[in-house]
């Protein structure tokens, strides 16, 4: 087995660290924002999900930029764009200045995550050495996201608000200068057709509305006008991105045309890689769904702290330091699948664990759902990253990851904005996480048969040569 280069994968995963932390590190700093600017709870939405939806929505593009002029290329203008935007954030006077500085964070994000994923298949050529190195970087992710509130609620007790986005430039200008020392630069794409530009604003538009109208839904009901107008426009429009990009592939294998699609509707003929991306999607909507009720249950139900609260997740939300050890050992024997398969049925059984809490049960009570649900979707997580890295070819890798990052954003937008949905609308904030814990064990369950279909098929995630 190869040996594993500490400096390139240090660059890689600090990145994602970055990106992965922001997402959840805000929440806790709110109400010290709300004071400060004065932003209205409008305002304070969207400091939250603006940076998710840009992000989502530039996946692609993204993707496809990295794959065109260069993946390290693309990855330090992510890291530079994401490291401008949180001075941006940091010195905000306004709540618009610091929503505009939360979108262009979005969009460093949508242009390093895929352009980190293509640059770990590049550098890890060996497959065995490779799992490893997504299990490493997957870890962090998930240590980043789950330590968000913990650390926001330190660096808050410890000076202000602003601390949380000045901590992302000495990480990022170290992730800079590892990746310019340590990465090699990879050439540009001598012989590609002309970017299709209007598939891209057809996928920006269709993404943002479909986001935006999820994350509106939480608060503004389903049957809110915005949020229907806002589904309906990204449904048409994604629909119109679908038929342009079979149009111009169909075109493109014919030489009839100088331009290729964004995105290749033949990538999802390949099983593995559509398995495993529904997967993606999947135990997003449902993991992450709960965990932002779990916030909420233990904030209003067991009256914990912001800070308590954080480290009453911390449980579940660290799984990773354990999931990566095992599957950097379980994977070259098993490949991806069977694992895929353990992770989602430890998660659904977890589940079934949160339909057994109530108004006031014990936090002890509460460990094995916490620590199942962990552990089984950041496998499931590790095993699907590396199944979609393993079919990619390698002039698409940008695009396929970005396709498996956006299903997982689209599915974690869906599970919180649905189980927000539920909880809102039920008669006691418990009936609404029964009935979205029972949602999201199925979700795991269906993920659990697609995984062992592709088992018992004898998928391994490798990519087959031409």
């Amino acid at each position: 087995m190869a040996p594993l280069a500490l400096a390139p994968l240090v660059a890689l995963s600090l990145g994602y660290f970055l990106v992965m932390l922001d997402v959840t590190v805000v929440n806790v700093a709110l109400p010290d924002i709300r004071a400060s600017l004065g932003a209205g709870p409008s305002a304070l939405q969207w400091i939250v999900d603006g940076y998710s939806t840009v992000f989502a929505a530039l996946l692609l593009f993204g993707g496809g930029v990295a794959d065109r002029f260069g993946h390290r290329r693309v990855f330090l203008i992510g890291l530079s764009l994401f490291s401008g935007a949180s001075v941006c954030c940091a010195l905000a006077g306004t709540a618009g200045l610091l929503i505009t500085g939360r979108l262009g964070q979005g969009a460093g994000a949508a242009l390093l995550v895929p352009a980190s994923l293509a640059l770990l298949q590049a550098t890890f050529p060996d497959r065995a050495t490779r799992a490893r190195a997504i299990a490493v970087w997957g870890a962090v992710a998930s240590v980043a996201f789950g330590s968000g509130p913990a650390v926001g609620g330190m660096l808050v007790s410890a000076s202000d608000w602003r601390a949380v986005f000045w901590l992302n430039l000495p990480l990022g200008a170290l992730s800079v200068l590892l990746t310019m020392r340590h990465l090699p630069s990879s050439a540009p794409r001598t012989k590609v057709h002309k970017a299709d530009p209007v598939g891209q604003v057809l996928a920006v538009v269709g993404l943002v509305a479909v986001t935006g109208g999820l994350n509106e839904a939480g608060t503004r009901g389903w049957t809110s006008p915005l949020v229907l107008s806002a589904l309906g426009i990204g449904a048409v429009t994604l629909m119109s991105f679908v038929l342009t990009a079979r149009t111009l592939e169909a075109r493109s294998a014919r030489g009839s045309t100088l331009r290729a699609p964004l995105l290749r509707p033949s990538m999802f003929r390949s099983r593995s890689f559509t398995s495993a991306t529904v997967i993606g999607a999947l135990i997003s909507l449902g993991y992450y769904g709960m965990l932002f009720l779990a916030t909420l249950y233990f904030r209003q139900e067991l009256h914990l702290g912001t800070l308590d609260t954080g480290l009453a997740l911390l449980p579940s939300v660290c799984m990773g330091l354990i999931a990566a050890p095992l599957f950097n050992r379980l994977a070259p024997r098993t490949g991806p699948y069977v694992l895929m398969a353990a992770g989602l049925v430890l998660g659904a059984s977890g589940f079934v664990g949160w339909l057994f809490a109530g108004p006031a049960t014990p936090y002890p009570a509460l460990l094995f759902a916490l620590l199942t649900t962990g552990l089984g979707q950041t496998m499931t997580a590790l095993a699907a990253t590396a199944a979609v890295v393993e079919t990619a070819a390698a002039s698409d890798v940008g695009v396929t990851t970005a396709v498996f990052n956006v299903a997982r954003q689209v599915g974690s937008t869906v599970g919180v904005a649905l189980f927000g949905t539920f909880t809102t609308t039920a008669h006691h904030f418990v009936t609404g996480l029964r009935l979205s814990a029972g949602i999201a064990a199925a979700a795991f369950a269906l993920g659990a048969l697609l995984a062992l279909r592709m088992t018992a098929a004898g998928a391994t995630g490798v990519r087959p040569t031409s």
